[in-house]
């Protein structure tokens, strides 16, 4: 029989018995709190034209979207091995967590990696190993080419940009803190500078095609503002946001319901509406239109470092930059590379999957590129995507990274379970909402110690990868230290993945 017939004669049978039994005993009148609600939700189904399955299967039906809504918990806890976790697994989640809250982060029994896979990566290390105390303990980098008035010695591992309406008031705060507990810088993201960053951490400040905290009412750059703002003590750095790795070539998206009267007040948007930031500048047209914005950036802000950040996607685009780099003699102080390995940001399924160079393939031809053109000794790059570990950080400055940004390990740092709820404002632990009543569970205090835990335990683990390998620097690391296995019976160096480049062999 039907489940519609099912529930109808359910429905029919259990209130004629309720009804008859009411007649001689009262009190199981309070009976219809459990059944009449029932049988209202599956009028209610039977009556909709929706959902085909609650149509078909009143009630019950209910239960295939219940059990789909707690879909990514039950992977997590109950299916997912501790290797297989997307689009963090659970080992690096363990890592992160144990070193936020500074506790054994030592792992026993061997590695649960599948060393023959293709993909498996390692570094040579040296049987002549150096002590900690004999390699630099705290490598800081300085950013700042020959045009740059107020360099800065960045950290290796700094904040990834996220910005302040993707995450919440209290996210936000706390990474600033920990920033300044630990000495290393937060990049803002393309929401501007809000409260919440000026609480003593070194800032980079992310200007995007929104143009928001230099924003004129119509859109577009606003030079006044500008120089305001990056003229504050804690701005460090300007970083101007070509592309983003979880979204290339599509602008920016922030929720109506995220979209507070705060959040619209500092970025001079109106409240309450789904905001989309253009997919491209309007300050510039072409490449050399790119390196004059950059002069002028830098001149407004009192000659600080400024460079730009994009996700690689057509190789002879990065070429006419270096190219207009020469013609113009104007440098950006550094690049950010981007992988489209993705990020926090809510993006289209299409381009987080689909669009953008992996971080790797983009990191290496960056960088050969500029050394193609003589370009690298004169400007730092910035390499972002999927950095959780030690290694992680060894590897992107192998391929020839000066410096690594990290997004997603420093949310879990202050407490993100990777709920996949980033983009719909139900974040249950108060790093991405705007939610009030989710934020409190946020304690800024406590916080923002674990991001400084996690950052000194990660910086530590690279500097004991290091003394392992044998170097002093990291600009002693280059492609030949890691090691891939691209089959069962073969392995390459990434020096032979990714073979180098000669200094200035492009202009021969």
């Amino acid at each position: 029989m039907k489940a519609r017939g099912l529930f109808v004669l359910f429905s029919i049978f259990s209130l004629l018995i309720v009804g008859g039994i009411a007649v001689f005993w009262q009190p199981i009148l309070w009976s219809l709190v459990i059944i009449l609600p029932i049988i209202l939700l599956g009028v209610s189904d039977m009556l909709q034209k929706k959902h085909a399955i609650r149509r078909n299967y009143p009630v019950v039906g209910n239960f295939r979207y219940m059990l789909e809504s707690i879909r990514p918990e039950i992977m997590q806890y109950f299916v997912e091995t501790d290797t297989e976790g997307r689009s963090i697994n659970r080992i690096f989640r363990s890592l992160i967590y144990q070193r936020a809250k500074d506790v054994n982060d030592t792992t026993p029994f061997g590695t649960q990696m599948d060393v023959y896979r293709s993909g498996y990566e390692w570094m040579d290390h040296t049987i002549y190993a150096l002590d900690y105390n004999e390699v630099d303990s705290n490598p800081r980098v300085l950013v700042g080419g020959k045009d740059c008035k107020q360099p800065y010695a960045a950290s290796l591992l700094n904040i990834s940009a996220m910005s302040f309406g993707s995450l919440s008031s209290r996210a936000v705060q706390a990474m600033n803190e920990g920033a300044k507990l630990g000495k290393f810088a937060q990049n803002t993201g393309e929401g501007g500078i809000s409260p919440y960053h000026k609480k003593g951490g070194d800032l980079i400040w992310q200007i995007g095609t929104g143009y928001f905290g230099c924003r004129t009412e119509d859109g577009n750059f606003d030079p006044i503002t500008y120089k305001e703002n990056a003229s504050l003590e804690s701005v460090k750095m300007i970083e101007l946001k070509i592309s983003q790795g979880a979204k290339p070539g599509h602008g920016g998206i922030l929720p109506a319901r995220k979209n507070t009267v705060e959040i619209a007040g500092i970025r001079n948007i109106k409240p309450h509406t789904d905001v989309h930031s253009p997919p491209s500048h309007t300050a510039f047209e072409d490449a050399e239109g790119l390196m004059k914005f950059i002069k002028q950036l830098r001149d407004l802000s009192g000659g600080k470092p400024v460079g730009f950040k994009l996700c690689i996607g057509k190789k002879s685009e990065f070429i006419d930059i270096c190219e207009a780099m020469l013609s113009t003699g104007i440098k950006p102080d550094f690049i950010a590379i981007d992988g489209g390995e993705g990020g926090t940001g809510a993006a289209p399924v299409e381009f987080s999957n689909s669009i953008g160079m992996p971080l790797r393939d983009g990191l290496s031809f960056a960088i050969d590129t500029l050394r193609g053109y003589d370009l690298k000794k004169d400007i730092k790059v910035i390499a972002s995507g999927k950095i959780f570990t030690g290694f992680h950080i060894a590897r992107a400055i192998a391929l020839g990274a000066d410096i690594v940004n990290s997004a997603r390990a420093m949310m879990m740092a202050i407490g993100c379970i990777q709920a996949l709820q980033c983009n719909t404002n139900t974040c249950p632990v108060g790093v991405a909402t705007q939610d009030k009543r989710l934020m409190k569970g946020l304690v800024v205090e406590d916080k923002a110690k674990r991001i400084a835990n996690f950052h000194y335990e990660t910086i530590k683990s690279f500097v004991e990868l290091m003394a392992a390998t044998g170097v002093t620097s990291p600009n002693n690391l280059n492609r030949k230290h890691i090691n891939r296995r691209v089959s069962m019976h073969k392995v390459l160096k990434y020096s032979e993945i990714f073979p180098n480049i000669e200094e200035g062999s492009y202009l021969k």
